[in-house]
C-alpha cells in the first residue's frame, strides 16, 4: 500500500465522523440511508461511523422503523438520534452592568438562566471573576447539571478579544476589568472555553437565529449605550490582530457621527437640546416630561405614535445612524446593517430616518438597515450558539466522548 494511502486513512475516517456528527446534530431520528443521501459515504462507512458515534455516546440507537409503524416489509432499518442531553454548554454575557449565564443542552435549548446586576463603580477584575463563577455555578444548580457535564463555555465581554481570548491593555484599564482573564478563569470548568467581544456574539446570534440567517455579509450593530459592531464578511467573522475589528472609537473623528455613543443617549440628548432651544413643536408630548426623566424608550414610543417633536428627534438621530451605516457600507461592502440589542425594539422611527438620510453618493449600493428581533438577550443567545459551535467542532477530541476502551484506560 502506498505511504500516502496509509497516512490518509485516519484523516478520511475523521472526516466521515465529523460529517455524520454534523448531520446528526441538526436532524431528528435518521437511518444509515439518510446519512448516505445527505453526505455521500458508502453504506459500510455509514454503518461503521454510526456505530462509533453511538459507542462515543453522542448518538443513541432508537426503536427500529417497524416498531414505530414506519416500515412493514423486509429487514427494519436501524434508526439513530443525536443525544443533546449528553452534555451541556454555557453562555455568559458579562456586560458592564450585569452578568447573565445560560446553561443549555448540546443543541442550544435553554435549561436555566441566571442574571446578576453588577455595580460598575465597585467593579474590579477579581470581583468580576468571582461573580461570573458564582453566576455560572448557580445556573448549573438551577439546571440540575454538574460542572463535569460542561462540554463548552463561551463568554462575551464589552472589550476587544484576540484569538487567544485575551483583551489588550486599555489606558484606563476598562478592558482589563471587562475581561479579567476569563479564558483562564473557566479552564478548570470546561474542556473548551471561548471568549469573544459582545458585538461579535451579536453577529453570531443574528447569523444563527436572527436577521442574518440568510446572509453572509453583514454588520450586527449593538446600538444601545455605545456602538459596537460585529462584522461578518463572506460568512467569516472579522477579528483583527488584537480583536479590535468593529471597535468604533474612530467615530469620534467622523463628521456627522461625532462619537461612539449609541442611539439611546443620542435620543435623550437630542430631546433635551430641543427642549432647551425651544425648537419642539408646541403639540409635542415631550413638553410634558421632566427633562431629567427623559429616556430613549419614551422618545421612541412617542415617535412611533406620530408625535412631531419625537419624530424630529428620531430624524436627527437617524442622520447619525446613516453616517455609521454609510461607513460600514463603504469599507466592507456589506448587504445589511442590523440594529441590535434592546434598543432595536423601538428603533423603527430612527431606522426609517436613517434610510432616508443614507448618502446617495456611495459608489456601492447602500446596505439595508434592519432591526433585530432578538432583543436584549442577543449576546446571551450568541454566547450559547458559539458554545454549541465549539462543542460540535471539538466533540470528537474530548475525553467525555472517547471510545469505551479509551475511557477505560484513562
Amino acid at each position: 500500500m502506498p505511504m500516502d494511502a496509509v497516512t490518509a486513512t485516519p484523516s478520511l475516517r475523521r472526516h466521515s465522523l465529523d460529517a455524520v456528527l454534523r448531520h446528526a446534530w441538526q436532524v431528528d431520528a435518521f437511518t444509515a440511508s439518510d446519512v448516505i443521501a445527505a453526505i455521500g459515504v458508502t453504506r459500510s462507512t455509514a454503518i461503521d461511523v454510526l456505530d462509533e458515534l453511538t459507542a462515543r455516546r453522542l448518538l443513541a440507537e432508537m426503536p427500529n422503523a417497524r416498531a414505530v409503524g414506519e416500515y412493514s416489509k423486509g429487514r427494519p432499518a436501524r434508526r439513530f438520534a443525536f443525544r443533546p442531553e449528553a452534555g451541556v454548554v454555557v453562555g455568559v454575557d458579562a456586560g458592564r452592568g450585569h452578568l447573565t449565564a445560560t446553561v443549555a443542552d448540546l443543541r442550544g435549548e435553554t435549561l436555566a438562566t441566571s442574571r446578576l446586576t453588577v455595580d460598575p463603580e465597585r467593579d474590579s477584575p477579581e470581583r468580576r471573576r468571582r461573580a461570573a463563577e458564582a453566576t455560572v455555578e448557580a445556573t448549573l444548580k438551577r439546571a440540575r447539571r454538574d460542572r463535569s457535564e460542561i462540554v463548552a463555555l463561551c463568554a462575551g465581554v464589552p472589550a476587544p478579544v484576540d484569538r487567544e481570548g485575551r483583551s489588550p491593555v486599555h489606558h484606563d484599564r476598562f478592558w482589563e476589568r471587562m475581561n479579567p482573564g476569563f479564558i483562564d478563569t473557566f479552564q478548570s470548568w470546561s474542556p473548551v472555553v471561548r471568549v469573544e467581544n459582545d458585538a461579535t456574539l451579536a453577529a453570531v446570534a443574528e447569523h444563527a437565529r436572527g436577521a442574518a440567517a440568510d446572509c453572509d455579509d453583514f454588520v450586527a450593530l449593538l446600538a444601545g449605550e455605545r456602538f459596537g459592531a460585529g462584522i461578518c464578511l463572506d460568512g467569516h467573522l472579522l477579528r483583527g490582530k488584537h480583536g479590535g475589528a468593529g471597535e468604533t472609537v474612530a467615530f469620534d473623528r467622523v463628521e456627522g457621527v461625532g462619537s461612539a455613543e449609541g442611539l439611546a443617549p443620542r435620543c435623550v440628548e437630542a430631546a433635551r437640546a430641543a427642549l432647551r432651544s425651544g425648537s419642539l413643536p408646541a403639540q409635542s408630548a415631550l413638553h410634558d416630561i421632566d427633562p431629567a426623566a427623559i429616556d430613549a424608550k419614551s422618545v421612541l414610543d412617542l415617535a412611533a405614535s406620530g408625535d412631531p417633536g419625537a419624530l424630529a428627534v428620531a430624524r436627527e438621530v437617524g442622520g447619525a445612524l446613516a453616517g455609521v451605516v454609510g461607513i460600514f457600507g463603504s469599507l466592507f461592502d456589506v448587504d445589511r446593517v442590523i440594529v441590535s440589542g434592546a434598543i432595536a425594539a423601538g428603533a423603527a422611527p430612527i431606522i426609517t430616518a436613517a434610510i432616508d438620510a443614507l448618502p446617495r453618493a456611495l459608489d456601492l449600493p447602500a446596505p439595508a438597515i434592519v432591526a433585530s428581533t432578538l432583543g436584549a438577550d442577543i449576546v446571551s443567545i450568541g454566547a450559547v450558539a458559539a458554545a454549541v459551535d465549539a462543542a460540535r467542532d471539538h466533540a470528537l477530541d474530548l475525553p467525555v466522548f472517547s471510545l469505551p476502551d479509551d475511557r477505560a484506560r484513562a
